[in-house]
């Protein structure tokens, strides 16, 4: 075969410059990583109990969680935070070179699948399973320098018209805004005037519960309607509690007298 190519040099440089060719084409399309997975990708967990301390999340919340995430496929180790404000967080990290998507595919199936054990206020304001990073890509801080907006605004600012646009960005996997908090009406009660009065607080959440919804109203004149009819309006009623005013005529227990 050496004989060949040395006694046909033009078949050797036609052959040569085809495999040349070929590679320069194929090229464009091979998949081509700048920089090579180091760290092994992560799926974040988190529920929220609301009242509940650090011991009670640990038990009721993270317990149950841990227990079915725990052995999904491709799983290195995994890692639980629980605080006294209510939050949990489960990082679970999955091998260097797997899929993050299927990773978060997986656990999400075992997260669904510890849902009936956990508390009805968790499941109510729901457990979020997303893939995420160990480090912090960018931070980002707002400021006014004048002094006119307050950390409040400008974080209820960031919630509204930055945080959703930075999470739309190709290969952001998950955006927090620190230090901010949803605008929201707190409700504060006197465990003295609570026992006095016999009320509890489940009985104070079922009342707000029940009467901060938004009932639909239906429509007049909708099909079918008597003969004459022109006309079809929908009713509006009003829409959940929103002032101070309203909260505070919320009536939690009626007696006869």
């Amino acid at each position: 075969m050496d004989n060949f190519f040395v006694r046909r040099p033009i078949v050797a440089m036609v052959i040569a410059i085809i495999m040349v060719i070929v590679g320069i084409v194929s090229l464009a399309g091979l998949p081509i990583e700048q920089y090579p997975n180091i760290t092994p990708p992560m799926v974040e967990v988190r529920a929220n109990y609301t009242g509940a301390n650090a011991v009670s999340v640990e038990q009721s919340v993270a317990t149950p969680l841990e227990q079915q995430i725990n052995g999904v496929d491709n799983m290195i180790y995994m890692k639980s935070t629980n605080a006294n404000d209510g939050t949990m967080v489960i990082q679970t990290s999955f091998e260097i070179g797997t899929d993050p998507d299927m990773n978060t595919v997986f656990t999400q199936n075992r997260v669904a699948a510890a849902t009936a054990k956990l508390p009805e206020e968790v499941k109510r304001l729901g457990v979020t399973t997303e893939k995420s990073l160990p480090n912090i890509l960018m931070l980002i801080t707002l400021t006014s320098e004048d002094g006119r907006y307050d950390q409040q605004f400008l974080g209820n600012y960031a919630l509204i018209n930055i945080k959703d646009i930075l999470a739309r960005t190709k290969g952001i996997g998950r955006v927090n805004v620190i230090g901010a908090s949803d605008y929201s009406m707190r409700i504060w009660i006197k465990p003295d005037r609570l026992a006095h009065l016999g009320i509890t607080v489940p009985e104070i959440i079922e009342a707000i519960r029940q009467q901060s919804v938004i009932v639909p109203g239906g429509k007049f004149g909708a099909e079918p309607a008597p003969p004459g009819t022109e006309f079809t309006y929908t009713v509006r009623l009003p829409e959940r509690l929103q002032s101070e005013k309203e909260f505070g005529e919320i009536v939690i227990r009626t007696t006869e007298g």
